[in-house]
């Protein structure tokens, strides 16, 4: 193992199991490599029976804290965009995000098992010098544009309950959202963060029973993509709010949290649980971004209001839907905003002590310092008075900007046969890979040209 892989191991504190021995990880990928007949079947013989196995239990979990990210401030920001704008017809982007958002992190999970190490871990160790500052230094932006939209639906959730302004509920947010992190073991926080999100579930399930959409009118719409005029903008920004850089480098390491059998011989049943426990986690979050289309095509779409912030959102509930819909509405943001700046704090925190090849120790200067730094220019961007809806937009632009630079070394890397030996991806997986990830450039790149070229070059 490379020195900053065996690093990265060495101590991750209170909040994840250790990781996985020098020598263990060897014996690992050498069982890997003499065990290519098992890898080949193994994902498609015993899904099924797995999917009810009780053992599955002690699996689930990683997938949640992830999906957290997906259904944050910017998802709320796009969804409600694309749903009063467009009404049900926009709903087949979420399913067809929702997928490659599967495939990628499922992926970035393979890779976190098969190394022991996450994808900063990797890319520091595999790539030459100049590319690793490219990927790494591409993530900084990007982290602090997701500390943004997180932090600041925290603060619009505060805001919208207990009439906080922003510039006390920013700080506030960050606040408590470290205080979570350094003093709680992983375990708990992954169980606070699948609280948090059954929570926003079932708020949701509550307001497509209040608003009642038509969802006849709405099913065809899932499946069957359609482009109203003037669509397309919003459309790749629904995209772009699903599929994070965060999220990925986040999976590949929240993945070891669990007993993994670093022998090696189970390594195609636990790739399969590993698989159930990311749909799983990911279609409920489909289940989520869907219900905010529903919410938002209901009651805003068929007014006739198009919404231009989350606050005029919540306003506008209480006279169309009622009191208790923009209460729901408003604690929902709220957890959202929480939750999901706590799971793009251990993100950062990853990826910072990850590119640096330092452990990942939650009580050390560099890991608190690392959420803080990161963090600290949102909080500064929203306390002197950034407009929040155009600050969740843009943030997503900064997402989308940075998305290829850690798709292109995810895949690379669970390519080669030097990083994951027997279990690297397949002709087929690379091929759906690279379809994956040219889709999501070539409609991210149109999304920057719409941005800064709103009438045309």
């Amino acid at each position: 193992m490379l020195p900053a892989v065996e690093g990265a191991r060495n101590h991750r504190g209170s909040l994840d199991a250790p990781r996985a021995e020098t020598t263990r990880t060897r014996k690992r990928v050498k069982s890997c490599r003499n065990g290519r007949g098992e890898r080949r079947g193994g994902l498609k013989h015993g899904f099924l029976s797995d999917l009810f196995s009780r053992e599955l239990l002690r699996y689930l979990g990683p997938g949640f804290i992830v999906t957290i990210g997906f259904i944050d401030p910017g998802n709320w920001a796009t969804n409600m965009a694309g749903g009063s704008q467009f009404g049900y017809a926009l709903l087949w982007v979420i399913t067809l995000s929702t997928l490659m958002l599967i495939f990628l992190q499922h992926v970035s999970a393979r890779l976190g098992i098969v190394t022991g190490a996450s994808l900063a871990v990797n890319v520091r160790s595999h790539f030459s010098r100049p590319l690793v500052v490219l990927f790494g230094g591409s993530m900084v932006p990007a982290l602090i544009a997701t500390s943004l939209a997180e932090i600041l639906g925290g603060a619009l959730g505060f805001q919208i309950l207990f009439h906080i302004p922003l510039v006390v509920g920013a700080p506030l947010t960050l606040a408590l959202v470290v205080l979570a992190i350094i003093g709680q073991r992983y375990d708990r926080l992954e169980r606070l963060i699948i609280v948090f999100l059954a929570f926003i579930a079932a708020a949701y399930i509550v307001e497509i029973f209040i608003v009642k959409p038509d969802m006849a009118a709405a099913a065809p719409n899932w499946i069957i993509p359609t482009f109203p005029p003037g669509s397309i903008v919003v459309a790749m920004g629904m995209l772009g709010a699903i599929v994070m850089p965060h999220n990925i480098y986040l999976h590949s390491n929240t993945i070891q949290s669990r007993e993994w059998d670093f022998g090696g011989v189970d390594q195609s049943r636990l790739m399969r649980y590993e698989l159930i426990d990311t749909s799983l986690s990911m279609g409920m979050g489909w289940l989520v971004n869907s219900a905010m289309i529903l919410v938002a095509a209901a009651v805003f779409y068929s007014a006739g209001i198009t919404v231009t912030s989350i606050q005029q959102a919540s306003a506008t509930l209480r006279p169309l839907a009622g009191p208790l819909s923009q209460l729901l509405f408003g604690i929902a943001l709220l957890v959202a905003g929480l939750s999901s700046s706590i799971t793009s704090s251990l993100a950062t925190a990853n990826v910072v002590t990850g590119y640096l090849g330092k452990p990942e120790d939650p009580h050390s200067r560099l890991y608190r310092y690392g959420m803080v730094a990161m963090a600290a220019p949102a909080v500064l961007l929203i306390m002197i008075g950034l407009n929040a809806y155009r600050a969740l937009i843009l943030s997503q632009v900064a997402l989308s900007l940075q998305l290829p630079l850690t798709i292109i070394p995810l895949l690379v890397l669970t390519r080669r046969v030097s990083v994951m030996g027997a279990m690297r991806s397949g002709g087929r997986t690379m091929v759906l890979g690279w379809l994956v990830a040219a889709i999501i450039i070539g409609l991210n790149v149109f999304l920057l040209y719409q941005t800064f070229f709103p009438k045309g070059l």
